[in-house]
């Protein structure tokens, strides 16, 4: 039988220019808010601490210099 992704999280390695599915699933969630992104939406991570993030002012809010 085959398994499904659908509704389980994805773990992912992220690199610059892409990511690498560690284990299988349909999304990940936003490091901020903890919304749900799917893997087709995710355009925004964080290479250095291995998190995603929903939008991109999500992302430079979290990663702005304190």
């Amino acid at each position: 039988m085959l398994m499904s992704n659908t509704d389980r999280p994805a773990r992912l390695h992220y690199m610059a220019n892409g990511f690498r599915v560690l284990t299988p699933g349909d999304h990940v969630l936003c490091a901020v808010t903890g919304a749900r992104i799917t893997i087709e939406d995710l355009r925004y991570w964080d290479v250095a601490t291995q998190r995603a993030f929903a939008s991109a002012s999500l992302a430079t809010e979290a990663m702005a210099p304190q």
